[in-house]
């Protein structure tokens, strides 16, 4: 009772309700009394809900003319009760008069005081005052069902945003669908006989077929539409309407729609929406994508439907157990970043609002056509938004799991996060050579760079070399004869863009131009994409795996973050994934799936210094493991004093940590201070080329 039933009425307590009613219930844990219901017991109104909840608004009987009360206290003798029990207002308390006489005499007979009816009358004349009644303006009639109404739906919209669960997730291609590409849809409406709020919804976004099934329809009928289905759609939606709330004859679903869905589960991957009670999906518990929405009205079949094209997340988990694989708990709200409310972290929503002008800002003006934002507190996140499009002409929305090209914060967020598993492992000597760990260096003037002074970009390395210059004609800017192919063959099979084949032994030339560059002056800091190219080298030396795989292993996949990767397009449709630019001066193309740095293009996606592809999420993830010390949910990825040594400052003539970026250290006397003034000096992260950036402040 108080850690389930009592929760919500705390909370709302807590937010300052103005009103409580209290329904005729018995029960004994609260009151004992026999034939005593809640509404009329003193130790329900005044003992549970005035002084251990502390509710301090206004208390109302439910109906005192209902038999639960009149039965045992009749003729007004319930109002009295009620009196005694601690309420303020009695709801229909029968004959009037004769319900006065029986307070005067409960009065007389000392069981109610006048101080007890001078405290009720106080606190309703104070709602009277607070509300306006003090003075007289008759209600406008017209259209007053309206005005209450109001807001009551852009609330159940909310309510619906937060409830509806993504309780089984077993087949990302085909969930969502707007991030799947999937041309076409087939959409099998059970327990309906017509177009509902959901099915106008996916034949207006998915351009979906729909099938409709109601529960008179016989069994017969069932392998006709099993046949209809399997062979031309390319996902097939099952969504559940006109569920009863209780489990008689399997909340009156027909044997035929049962015999279907089962069907449709056998024979294809599908999504199955359930408009309805969670415990209906005891009977199909191995559905692949199990979107559980709860009620089945207009409101909920729009939000499900905003959750199917990916323009919101799910975020609700279940509330009770529904079988062994579907546990209470269950559900994206169950993140490793779990969802809150501004004030629950100490931060004002007010003005987190000013992030809605900076980005819509930033779009008017044409710095971006759209964003992602996550900005989270105490492991929680208290804004994730998505803005705008995915390019300027484009009518495809950015959702919040949009994927982008990470550019440089691949540097922290791939190439750090490995060398600092390889340190924690005693694998890596931060104060050996690069030639100690790279044999093919050792005859050149690169051997004797340390390790160290690489991650602080102090080790005089050029900052960037242009080598897609020596693959194009100096004169026509166009591609020389020999370097590329515009299909995949032998030879040539670095795709640096749709269309475009690089020559595999280029790669060498790469590394052989950054050994034959020349070293600056000692004691200098230059920001080099050479350094961490050397630096992903050097794990793939190290480690055995390559770059890619080695962070895939250590910290993407125990982490659960499915964005996170490089070369996304051997694992996500381009639609879940945002362009980078219009690329003039090498590709000439879009630059849409590959990645945007060239000298990472051309070494096949996969480098130290640029590559990595994800979403706002997953990328906060990693953020916040460093933030909790290289912990996240029970499990150690790094050691703290790995995390507090890499992360603090580390050099005597420049800004930064081992790998990490950090605030400029006169940040308070600076006129242009980076990244922020209020930054503080433990602030660590790192700002990419193209404008993604994540920064974590302890």
């Amino acid at each position: 009772l108080d850690s389930l039933e009592l929760y919500p009425f705390r909370e709302l307590i807590r937010e300052g309700v103005g009103s409580v009613m209290v329904a005729h219930l018995y029960i004994p844990s609260i009151d004992k009394t026999q034939n005593r219901a809640t509404s009329i017991s003193y130790n329900n109104v005044t003992t549970l809900l005035r002084q251990e909840l502390g509710f301090k608004g206004l208390t109302f009987t439910d109906a005192l003319e209902m038999k639960g009360v009149t039965k045992f206290f009749p003729d007004g003798e319930a109002s009295v009760e009620a009196i005694v029990a601690g309420h303020d207002m009695l709801c229909l308390p029968g004959d009037i008069p004769t319900v006065v006489e029986k307070v005067k005499s409960a009065i007389k007979r000392k069981r109610i005081s006048w101080s007890d009816i001078d405290d009720r009358v106080r606190r309703i004349l104070q709602a009277k005052y607070r509300h306006g009644l003090s003075r007289l303006a008759p209600v406008e009639i017209e259209g007053l069902t309206a005005d209450l109404n109001r807001e009551s739906s852009s609330i159940r919209r909310t309510v619906a945003e937060h409830a509806i669960t993504l309780a089984r997730h077993e087949d990302p291609s085909t969930f969502p669908l707007a991030a799947t590409g999937m041309q076409k849809v087939a959409v099998v409406s059970i327990g309906s006989a017509r177009d509902n709020a959901f099915s106008r919804r996916m034949r207006l976004d998915h351009n979906a077929d729909v099938f409709h099934f109601d529960f008179k329809q016989p069994e017969s009928s069932v392998r006709p539409l099993l046949d209809r289905i399997e062979g031309g759609y390319d996902a097939v939606v099952v969504s559940l309407h006109g569920l009863a709330r209780f489990p008689a004859r399997n909340f009156g679903m027909s044997p035929a729609s049962l015999q279907l869905l089962k069907g449709v589960l056998s024979r294809k991957s599908a999504t199955v929406v359930l408009f309805g009670n969670p415990y209906v999906a005891g009977s199909f518990c191995d559905a692949g994508n199990l979107l559980i929405a709860y009620e089945d009205e207009p409101i909920v079949h729009d939000v499900a439907a905003d959750i199917l094209k990916g323009r919101i997340l799910p975020r609700g988990s279940l509330p009770v157990t529904v079988c062994k694989d579907l546990k209470a708990g269950t559900g994206l709200a169950g993140r490793l970043l779990p969802n809150a409310e501004p004030s629950a972290v100490g931060l004002s929503g007010v003005l987190l609002q000013n992030v809605d002008s900076l980005a819509n800002d930033a779009i008017r003006e044409r710095s971006t056509p759209g964003c992602v934002v996550l900005v989270a507190r105490n492991g929680r996140v208290v804004m994730h938004k998505a803005y705008g499009h995915t390019t300027y002409d484009s009518t495809l929305s950015v959702h919040p799991e949009t994927l982008y090209d990470m550019a440089s914060v691949t540097k922290i967020c791939a190439t750090t996060l490995s060398v600092m598993k390889l340190y924690d492992q005693g694998r890596l000597d931060l104060d050996k050579t690069l030639g100690h760990y790279l044999d093919w260096v050792r005859d050149s003037d690169k051997a004797d760079l340390r390790i160290r002074d690489i991650l602080l970009h102090e080790a005089r390395l050029k900052s960037y070399i242009p080598f897609f210059r020596e693959t194009l004609d100096s004169a026509t800017g166009l591609p020389r004869d020999g370097y590329y192919q515009t299909a995949k063959r032998q030879g040539y099979e670095v795709e640096v863009t749709d269309g475009m084949y690089l020559r595999n032994d280029f790669r060498d030339t790469m590394y052989r131009r950054i050994l034959q560059s020349p070293l600056e002056k000692p004691e200098t800091y230059i920001y080099s994409d050479n350094d961490f190219i050397f630096l992903g080298k050097l794990v793939e030396a190290v480690s055995g795996l390559p770059l890619d795989e080695f962070a895939a292993r250590e910290f993407y996949r125990p982490l659960g973050l499915r964005s996170l990767g490089f070369n996304p397009l051997g694992r996500f449709q381009k639609s879940w994934i945002a362009p980078t630019e219009s690329e003039k001066t090498f590709r000439k193309s879009l630059i849409h799936g590959h990645v945007h740095d060239p000298g990472a293009a051309l070494f096949g996606g996969v480098a130290g210094h640029a590559g990595l592809f994800g979403n706002a999420y997953d990328i906060a993830v990693l953020m916040q493991m460093l933030l909790n010390g290289g912990e996240m949910d029970g499990r150690r990825y790094l050691s703290d004093t790995t995390v507090e040594r890499f992360t603090a400052y580390q050099s005597r003539i420049s800004r930064r940590g081992l790998g990490f970026d950090k605030p400029e250290k006169d940040n308070a006397t600076r006129k242009d201070p980076y990244p922020a003034l209020s930054a503080s000096p433990w602030t660590f992260g790192h700002t990419g080329f193209t404008g993604t950036c994540a920064w974590a402040d302890p």
